[in-house]
């Protein structure tokens, strides 16, 4: 009886525990490069369940993380922007555009849509990435 009392006293203890606090991976200034390999990083950074801080310039592949990172967990800074454009294989493409959420995709739609690859991008910048995203604290 004492052994099971003991038991169901450290089971209480640490369902009150608070949670670790979770990994923050900050986006500084990146410049995207190839789909299919941000495509799987953010992928298994998001199974990890990190949260994202952008505090600067994410463009071209960096944009997966859309596809991956809950909303809730990402939140930008003043100087936090996206750069979107078509990425050089139309299937990779794809995978971007589907990954976006909807209202996103939206704001892409009502300016323009996604530029050809290298020649510009689009921007996405404060105030409106706070429409989308949270701001850091």
């Amino acid at each position: 009886m004492i052994q099971l009392l003991m038991l169901t006293a450290a089971v209480a203890t640490v369902s009150m525990a608070s949670p670790a606090a979770a990994e923050v991976i900050d986006v500084v200034d990146n410049h995207g490069g190839a789909v299919a390999q941000y495509d799987q990083r953010w992928r298994g950074l998001a199974a990890r369940g990190v949260d994202v801080r952008v505090i600067g310039p994410c463009k071209s592949a960096c944009t997966v993380l859309l596809a991956h990172i809950p909303r809730g967990k990402i939140c930008v800074t003043p100087a936090a922007s996206f750069g979107f454009h078509q990425a050089l294989r139309p299937d990779m493409t794809a995978l971007l555009w589907n990954g976006y959420p909807a209202d996103v995709r939206g704001w892409i739609t009502r300016h323009g849509g996604l530029p050809p690859p290298r020649t510009t991008l689009i921007w996405l910048r404060a105030p409106e990435t706070y429409r989308f995203w949270r701001r850091c604290a």
